[in-house]
C-alpha cells in the first residue's frame, strides 16, 4: 500500500491529546470554481478529489472517526442543475472508491434523510455501508440530506410514538436515550470541527453531538484543504484544555 499523503507531516499533529473524532464542514467548492471562471460543478468535482486524500491521511494522525458534511437539507434550495450534479458526483465517488475504501479498511457510512433521494444512490449508500462493515481503521461518514433540526425531529418524533405506544414513560426519556436515536447512535461525539472557507457559522451541522466540541475554521477554501493543514489544525487541537464545564485541577 501507498503511504498516504499525509505521512511526512504526521509529526505536526503533535504528542498531546488526541482528536480522534473529526468532523468538517466542507465549505468553499462553488467559491473555488467562480474564482477561477469554471462552473461551480468543477469546485465540487475538485472538492471530491480533496475528500479522498483526507480520507488516506486521516489514520496517520490518530484521527479515527471521520464525519464530513456533503449536502444539507437546505442544499436542495440550489439550481437543479448544481443539485442533480452533485448527486452524480456523490454516486461516481462511491462506485470508485470502493475499492480502494475496502482495500484500506476503510469503514463507510451516511447521515441524513435518505427518503429524498435517487433510488440508485439509496442502493449504492447501502451496499457500501454493508461491504465495508466490518472494518474500523478508520470510519468515514458522509452527512447528506442531513440537517442537525431534521435529526432531532425525527429523533424526538420516533421517542413520541413508543410513548404513545406505550413502551417509554416520559421520565424515561435522558440525553442518552435522544443520542440512540439520532443518526449518530453508534458514533461518538466530534473532539474537532472544522470549517474551511473563512465562515464561521456551524450551518445546523450536528448541533446535538457538538455541544463540547473544539472548532477550528480556517480561510482556506476546500479545495484547497491539504492533509498537512489538517495535520497542523490536529496539533493545535492537542494544546486545548477541554473541560466540559468543570474546572482543570478542581
Amino acid at each position: 500500500m501507498a503511504p498516504s499523503p499525509s505521512s511526512v507531516n504526521a509529526a505536526e499533529a503533535g504528542s498531546g491529546r488526541r482528536a480522534e473524532h473529526v468532523a468538517i464542514i466542507m465549505d468553499g467548492n462553488g467559491r473555488w470554481a467562480t474564482e477561477r471562471g469554471w462552473p461551480r460543478l468543477v469546485g465540487h468535482r475538485k472538492g471530491a478529489e480533496r475528500v479522498k486524500e483526507i480520507v488516506r491521511c486521516a489514520p496517520d494522525l490518530g484521527i479515527r472517526w471521520l464525519t464530513v458534511y456533503a449536502f444539507s437539507t437546505e442544499n436542495w434550495k440550489r439550481s437543479t442543475e448544481e443539485v442533480l450534479g452533485l448527486m452524480a458526483i456523490f454516486a461516481r465517488y462511491i462506485e470508485r472508491e470502493a475499492d480502494r475504501l475496502a482495500a484500506e479498511s476503510v469503514r463507510m457510512r451516511f447521515i441524513g434523510d435518505r427518503s429524498r433521494l435517487d433510488p440508485k444512490l439509496q442502493r449504492l449508500m447501502a451496499g457500501i455501508e454493508s461491504r465495508t462493515a466490518a472494518y474500523d481503521r478508520l470510519n468515514f461518514t458522509i452527512a447528506i440530506n442531513y440537517g442537525g433540526r431534521d435529526e432531532i425531529t425525527r429523533a424526538t418524533r420516533d421517542i413520541a410514538h413508543a410513548i404513545a405506544a406505550g413502551l417509554l414513560k416520559p421520565e424515561q426519556v435522558t440525553d442518552q436515550l435522544i443520542s440512540q436515536h439520532l443518526d449518530t447512535a453508534d458514533l461518538p461525539d466530534p473532539d474537532l470541527v472544522i470549517r474551511t472557507s473563512g465562515e464561521t457559522r456551524t450551518s445546523n451541522f450536528l448541533p446535538w453531538q457538538t455541544a463540547y466540541a473544539e472548532y477550528d475554521f480556517t480561510p482556506t477554501l476546500w479545495p484547497d484543504f491539504t492533509p498537512a493543514e489538517l495535520a497542523k489544525i490536529v496539533g493545535r487541537f492537542g494544546h486545548r484544555e477541554r473541560r466540559f464545564g468543570g474546572v482543570v485541577g478542581a
